[in-house]
């Protein structure tokens, strides 16, 4: 596998990151989703407003992961207000981590994660937590075997459609 470059998504790199984030997300959801629900939520979700609003966000990083340029996968951390839920100040949460349907089982998933971990112990974080769709078992295996325990649910609403998250959290500390 060539080399993956991590880096920082900046404000001038918006396209990039409204055009991965609508591929990603409806190659990963859009089997599973009508099409009408799929397309109101890539429009909304992904406009470059909300972008826009969330690379400002001093609470929220975006990560991209590529290859020679190519972006084929990012990363979405909150940490204090910005956290969807429970918005402790002594956890950091991973909201989105997706990679192209290509480069699944090549390990981008893992590097861009690993970076989430990274970051979460500069910042000081005591715990990881993040919301898994029940019905993605690729991605919560993926967490489990990452050493994620389950401790809660919420729903997501996808367009008029009511979905279940697992929530998982993982610990950095020893108490």
């Amino acid at each position: 596998m060539e080399n993956i470059d991590i880096k920082k998504i900046s404000l001038s790199e918006i396209d990039q990151l409204q055009i991965i984030s609508r591929q990603t997300f409806y190659e990963t959801f859009s089997a599973s989703n009508t099409e009408e629900n799929m397309k109101n939520y890539l429009d909304e979700g992904f406009s470059i407003n909300k972008l826009k609003a969330e690379l400002s966000d001093e609470n929220a990083e975006f990560y991209s992961a590529s290859i020679e340029n190519n972006v084929i996968g990012y990363l979405k951390l909150n940490f204090g207000a910005s956290q969807t839920e429970l918005k402790d100040d002594k956890a950091l949460e991973i909201e989105r981590i997706y990679v192209l349907k290509d480069f699944h089982g090549k390990k981008v998933g893992q590097i861009l994660y690993d970076k989430a971990i990274e970051v979460a112990k500069q910042k000081n974080a005591d715990y990881v937590w993040l919301g898994v769709w029940e019905e993605n078992p690729r991605a919560i295996n993926f967490y489990k075997k990452n050493g994620f325990i389950e401790f809660d649910k919420h729903i997501f609403k996808l367009g008029n459609d009511e979905q279940t998250d697992i929530m998982m959290k993982l610990k950095l500390k020893k108490d």
